[in-house]
């Protein structure tokens, strides 16, 4: 399906619903410089010599991809993908086209850190296929930087958005609030200074402490964790400047101009399907999401014997996949149709609990989420929903 890149308002709710009919790819590319300490994610630390042979066993994957329908979105995401050679990711990118293929005007996102993102490499990539990178600056204050274990400083930063624009390629900035010691100054400056360049994306995360990482070691030591109430007033602080600077929120933590939200994760937004490749790399297909081996070793011998790399599958009934869809799609500034979830929501006591509240709103056959701070309490009253007696209805 070819994509329709006119200037449409990323908030639409055709946006929303038109996506759950594309089709997707993700393609993992595990190597960091180094792994940062909040970082949980199926990543190693170098592995410079093991590139060639990963690239190979990425290829092998994607060629035993089970369908033949073109891909409307393509990430490719980490780990670091711009520790490959610009020729390693034009090989990706030829081997998705090559087999499924890329549909026309498909979206070719890679991931790039600022020290790797030189002029040349931005223009090598742009070549080989790449119209969009998601560089991930995360913060333009030094402290803040060396807190999150990132290598690159503000002038870095700034010229790798240049050197993607000067490429052709859209631009998103990913930043990251609420590091513990971060003030709201050094945060706004880090919003600032990344509208000012002239992007056509933002992505704002929250610091999470994630189980098994050294910053919840760290914080289980007695280091200063990230604070809800700091986070939530930068999140809204950065919605506020980037909506001034002429960006939609169209997501709980995105932000475009239009035509420039991201179609890949429009559709794993929409419940939409998608192909996988490399290591710990999940998938989303036929009523079934997959994953792969995590190890990098692993998944390359698996590959490599011609074996699949599939480590686990998990089908969902039909109530559960019908309760994922409404969870999902209420992250969505256009929210979502209310469906059988919807109704069974709104029908009961939390739900207007969350009506009255100013939570959730019902109007013109959408649900949404009017107060995106409490989107999580919304979704934990809906995965706690109790199946219909009459489902799935006929």
């Amino acid at each position: 399906m070819a994509i329709d890149r006119a200037p449409v308002r990323p908030d639409d709710d055709r946006v929303a619903d038109d996506a759950a009919s594309l089709f997707g790819a993700y393609v993992h590319v595990p190597f960091c410089h180094r792994i940062c300490p909040y970082c949980d994610f199926a990543v190693v630390a170098g592995g410079d010599d093991l590139r060639q042979r990963y690239v190979a066993a990425l290829e092998a994957e994607i060629r035993r991809w089970p369908v033949d329908r073109p891909i409307d979105a393509l990430f490719i995401g980490g780990g670091t993908p711009s520790r490959l050679d610009p020729d390693e990711v034009a090989r990706i990118v030829a081997a998705v086209d090559g087999g499924p293929g890329l549909a026309s005007g498909a979206e070719v996102t890679m991931e790039a850190n600022p020290e790797d993102w030189t002029p040349q490499h931005a223009a090598a990539c742009a070549a080989g296929g790449v119209n969009r990178v998601s560089l991930g600056i995360q913060s333009l204050d030094a402290a803040v930087l060396e807190s999150l274990g990132r290598v690159h400083d503000r002038t870095a930063a700034g010229s790798a958005v240049s050197a993607a624009r000067d490429a052709g390629l859209s631009v998103n900035v990913d930043l990251i609030f609420g590091t513990p010691g971060e003030s709201v100054v050094s945060w706004e400056r880090s919003v600032a200074g990344a509208l000012d360049s002239g992007i056509d994306h933002l992505s704002i995360y929250a610091l999470t402490v994630e189980r098994g990482t050294p910053l919840s070691r760290s914080i289980a030591s007695g280091a200063p964790a990230p604070d809800a109430d700091d986070q939530a007033d930068k999140w809204e602080s950065a919605v506020a400047a980037a909506t001034d600077a002429g960006l939609i929120r169209y997501e709980t933590s995105n932000l475009a101009a239009p035509g420039e939200a991201c179609v890949y994760n429009l559709i794993t937004w929409a419940q939409g399907e998608y192909l996988a490749a490399g290591n710990g790399a999940h998938r989303h297909l036929r009523g079934e999401r997959s994953w792969n081996i995590r190890r990098v070793d692993r998944y390359m011998e698996a590959i490599e014997r011609g074996n699949p790399a599939v480590s686990g599958r998990e089908a969902l009934d039909p109530w559960p996949r019908e309760l994922e869809r409404l969870v999902i799609g209420l992250r969505r500034a256009a929210g979502a149709s209310p469906g059988e979830a919807g109704a069974v929501l709104l029908a009961s006591a939390a739900g207007e609990r969350l009506v009255s509240a100013g939570v959730i709103e019902s109007s013109a056959g959408r649900l949404r989420v009017i107060r995106p701070l409490l989107g999580d309490e919304v979704a934990r009253t809906i995965l706690g929903l109790e199946t219909p007696e009459a489902w799935p209805i006929d």
